[in-house]
C-alpha cells in the first residue's frame, strides 16, 4: 500500500495523541479496526474473520490480509462507500479512545482542585473548560452570589466523573466542603502535611465556614498556622472565596469544650449534655445571646453541625425557669424525691419538655424506677410541657403585636413630624415602659422561648 503517506500519517497520530492524550498504540489499533471495516465493506462480507490487518508503529507500513494471506489493495481501490465507512470507524474510534482517556484521567482527579475557564452559564449551570475537557458547575454546586464572564478563569474542586452514553461528564464545585480543605491544603503547608488535621467542617457557602483543627506535634499551635503572620493565610483562602467567613477554633475530644470553641466568638458560661437526645444546652449571658445565635441563627446551627449536637442556647433566667418548672411538676410526684430531680439535671435534661421527649424507658434505666412510676412522671411532664408551649405562644404574639404597634406608632410620628423626646441620659433618666424583649433570632434555639 505505498500509495499512503506512512511518515506524514505517524507524524499525524503523533500530533492526535499529544493533544489529546491518548496513547498512539490506541490510534493504530483504531486505524486497523478501520481498514477492517473498509474492507468488509468492499468485499460485502459479514465475516468478522476474513479480514485483518496490521500497521508497523515505527514505520507506518499498512499490511492487509484477507484468510491469513496477504492482500494487495490500496485504500483508493477500497472504492468511496468503502473509504466513507473507514472514516467513520476511525473518528469513533479516536472518540471512544478520547472518551476513555478523559475517564481514566479525570476520575484520578476526583477531590482535586483545578484551574478552568469559564464558556458560558447553561440553564443556571457553569460550563468551564478545564484542560482539553469541556466540565459543568450545577447551581447547586455554585456558590450563591458568585457571577463568572466568560473567559474568567476559575478554581474549583473535581467533584464527580461519570460515563453519560457517549459522553464523560465532569462535575465541578466550589460550594463543596471538601474545596475549603484543599484549599487549606495550598495554602497551609502544615495541613499538606498532615501535621494538622482538619477534625470536622460545616459550611453554608458564600456565608460562613467553621472547621476545626487540631495538630500532632505540640509545637505547632493548629490555629495559629491556619490563620498566618497577620491573617496572611486565611486572608487568601477567603479571597478566593470573595469574603466568605472562616472561622478556625480549636478540637477537643471534650464534647463540652469543643461546643465551647465551637460557639466562639460569643463567650459560655455553662454547657449542659444530654446524650439521651443527643442535646446540648448552652447557658449564655444575656449580653452574649445574640453573639451566640448569631445572624438568622447561622453561628449556632453551624456550631451543631460541627460537633454533631443539636444546640439550645439559653440565658440564666430561662434556664433557671425550665428548672424551675421542671422541679415544680415533678417534685408533687410521689416516690420522686431531690435525688431524681438532681439526677436528671446532671443528664442533661433541664425542663418537661426534656422529660416528655425521653420518655418512660429511660427514666426506669437512669432513675431506677418502675416502669409505672416514670410513665406517670412523663404523662404530668407532658401536660405541663403543652401548657408551657401554649404559654410560649401566646407570649410570642404578644411581643410580635407590640412590636408591630411600636412600629405603626413610630411611622405616625415621622409622618406629624413630631420630634421624639430626648432622654437626659446624664440625669439617669430612663425611658418608661417594660424592657426590650429578645428578637426572634434571639429565640430560635430556646428551648422554653419564654
Amino acid at each position: 500500500m505505498a500509495s499512503v503517506n506512512t511518515t506524514e500519517m505517524i507524524r499525524v497520530l503523533d500530533a492526535i495523541a499529544r493533544e489529546r492524550k491518548v496513547e498512539r498504540a490506541q490510534l493504530v489499533k483504531v486505524l486497523e479496526r478501520a481498514m477492517v471495516s473498509a474492507a468488509r465493506k468492499h468485499f460485502n462480507t459479514l465475516d468478522v474473520e476474513e479480514f485483518r490487518c496490521e500497521i508497523d508503529q515505527l514505520s507506518g507500513e499498512i499490511r492487509l490480509f484477507r484468510h491469513g494471506e496477504p492482500l494487495a489493495l490500496t485504500p483508493t481501490e477500497l472504492g468511496r462507500i468503502a473509504g466513507q465507512t473507514f472514516k467513520q470507524v476511525m473518528i469513533q474510534g479516536f472518540r471512544d479512545d478520547e472518551r476513555t482517556s478523559l475517564l481514566t484521567e479525570f476520575t484520578k482527579r476526583v477531590g482535586d482542585i483545578v484551574t478552568g475557564q469559564v464558556q458560558r452559564y447553561d440553564g443556571g449551570a457553569l460550563s468551564v473548560t478545564v484542560d482539553r475537557a469541556e466540565a459543568f458547575m450545577p447551581r447547586s454546586e455554585q456558590i450563591p452570589g458568585e457571577q463568572f464572564q466568560p473567559g474568567d478563569r476559575v478554581r474549583c474542586l473535581v467533584l464527580d466523573v461519570r460515563e453519560a452514553g457517549s459522553q464523560v461528564k465532569i462535575v465541578l464545585s466550589r460550594a463543596h466542603p471538601d474545596f475549603i480543605k484543599r484549599l487549606f491544603e495550598v495554602e497551609v503547608p502544615e495541613v499538606a502535611d498532615k501535621i494538622i488535621e482538619i477534625k470536622a467542617m460545616a459550611r453554608e457557602p458564600g456565608f460562613r465556614t467553621k472547621l476545626a483543627v487540631a495538630s500532632v506535634d505540640n509545637k505547632v499551635d493548629p490555629v495559629g498556622a491556619c490563620v498566618g503572620v497577620r491573617g496572611s493565610r486565611i486572608k487568601n483562602i477567603v479571597d478566593e472565596l470573595n469574603g466568605e467567613k472562616i472561622d478556625i477554633v480549636r478540637w477537643n475530644e471534650s464534647s463540652q469544650i469543643l461546643i465551647g470553641n465551637a460557639l466562639k466568638p460569643a463567650e459560655v458560661s455553662e454547657i449542659s449534655l444530654c446524650f439521651e437526645l443527643g442535646r446540648a444546652t448552652v447557658v449564655v449571658r444575656d449580653d452574649q445571646l445574640s453573639l451566640a445565635i448569631g445572624k438568622r441563627g447561622q453561628n449556632v446551627r453551624l456550631a451543631a453541625r460541627l460537633t454533631g449536637w443539636d444546640v439550645d442556647i439559653l440565658t440564666p433566667g430561662e434556664f433557671n425557669k425550665g428548672l424551675e418548672i421542671m422541679t415544680q411538676t415533678l417534685q408533687g410526684i410521689e416516690g420522686i424525691t431531690e435525688a431524681h430531680l438532681d439526677k436528671l439535671a446532671a443528664l442533661g435534661m433541664v425542663s418537661v419538655f426534656d422529660v416528655e421527649e425521653v420518655g418512660a424507658d429511660v427514666l426506669t434505666t437512669e432513675l431506677g424506677i418502675d416502669t409505672a412510676m416514670a410513665e406517670k412522671v412523663v404523662e404530668i411532664a407532658s401536660v405541663t410541657a403543652k401548657e408551657v408551649a401554649a404559654q410560649q405562644q401566646k407570649d410570642k404574639e404578644e411581643a410580635e403585636a407590640k412590636r408591630r404597634a411600636d412600629e405603626e406608632a413610630g411611622r405616625k410620628l415621622l409622618e406629624s413630624g413630631e420630634a421624639a423626646p430626648v432622654l437626659d441620659t446624664a440625669a439617669g433618666e430612663v425611658p418608661a415602659g417594660p424592657a426590650p424583649t429578645l428578637s426572634d433570632d434571639q429565640r430560635a434555639a430556646n428551648i422554653l422561648g419564654g
